[in-house]
């Protein structure tokens, strides 16, 4: 009776502690991913940087799935595929992956995380009426991107920074598309096996547009830093932390699956501050916590919507 006991509880802590484990993963290494690409996009064009690590996470994914004789997507679920790979790796990891380029890996992060407010204001559109938690989160989050930019006001007047804001900023309204076409017309079919092949198609999109334009440079030319930030990325980002984070999200509540949210910018920001100088003032560290705050409270009403 004892043995059953404690083979039950230690069932129950492996079943809550793997998953807050994998949590932890996407939490810390996420966030890592930003000083990475940073690092990678100095010595390189950054679209041919995102083809690249899009085009070996996929193969990867799809060669595993092959190998273990997955079936392969029907009809409709090519169609969901082929959307979310323009919206979330072409669209979003490639203009994200571009705007760091012109910014701090930090700052990137953050805006990035400002997502769910664009999913807000996206329903809002649809017709749903945005709830006073939400707008309250909205107004708070704004208050504090404006303190983050104090230190950064200097920069508006540079036409690089302007753009790279804007990179960052479309990423993160392609990324919520994404999110919402997700849930929209998500189907049974293997998330993971899903998830190289988006991959694998955004890097056939991203080679044609690199291409087209010829930004790219010869791979023989490709310095070390940039390889090795590659190999991170692949490993670390697209693969390992991407297949810790659809775990997560499988085995855990969505309040606590989406604390990497508020955790991802905070790694960046030290990190970057740590490795490449990157600014931490007083001022940026009030901001950030105050932006986190909102969206919180912006996350909390988005979750009360789908109940």
């Amino acid at each position: 009776m004892r043995a059953k006991i404690q083979n039950a509880v230690s069932g129950k802590i492996e079943a809550i502690g793997l998953p807050i484990l994998a949590l932890c993963w996407v939490s810390f290494f996420w966030g890592t991913t930003w000083l990475a690409s940073k690092e990678g996009v100095k010595h390189m064009p950054a679209l041919q940087l995102a083809t690249i690590r899009q085009f070996l996470g996929g193969i990867l994914y799809v060669g595993y799935f092959l190998f273990k004789k997955q079936p392969w997507p029907k009809g409709k679920q090519w169609r969901t595929i082929i959307i979310l790979a323009f919206l979330n790796f072409v669209c979003s990891n490639g203009l994200s992956t571009w705007g760091v380029k012109y910014m701090s890996s930090g700052l990137g992060a953050i805006i990035s995380a400002l997502f769910p407010i664009w999913i807000i204001i996206i329903n809002f559109f649809n017709g749903q009426k945005i709830a006073k938690m939400a707008l309250v989160g909205i107004l708070i989050s704004f208050g504090g991107v404006c303190i983050i930019f104090i230190d950064y006001l200097s920069d508006f007047f540079r036409p690089d920074f302007q753009f790279g804001i804007i990179l960052m900023t479309a990423s993160t309204i392609t990324w919520a598309f994404g999110i919402l076409e997700t849930k929209k017309k998500a189907s049974s079919f293997n998330p993971y096996f899903s998830l190289g092949l988006q991959m694998l198609i955004s890097s056939v999109f991203l080679f044609g547009i690199t291409e087209a334009t010829g930004i790219n440079i010869p791979l023989s030319e490709i310095p070390l830093p940039s390889l090795w930030s590659i190999v991170y990325l692949v490993l670390i980002g697209s693969v390992l932390t991407f297949i810790a984070f659809i775990y997560s999200l499988q085995h855990l509540p969505t309040e606590i699956s989406s604390i990497y949210v508020y955790i991802n910018p905070i790694v960046a920001m030290i990190l970057g501050s740590f490795i490449f100088g990157e600014t931490l003032t007083q001022a940026i560290a009030i901001g950030t916590i105050v932006t986190l705050t909102g969206l919180y409270l912006v996350n909390k009403t988005i979750r009360k919507t789908k109940k």
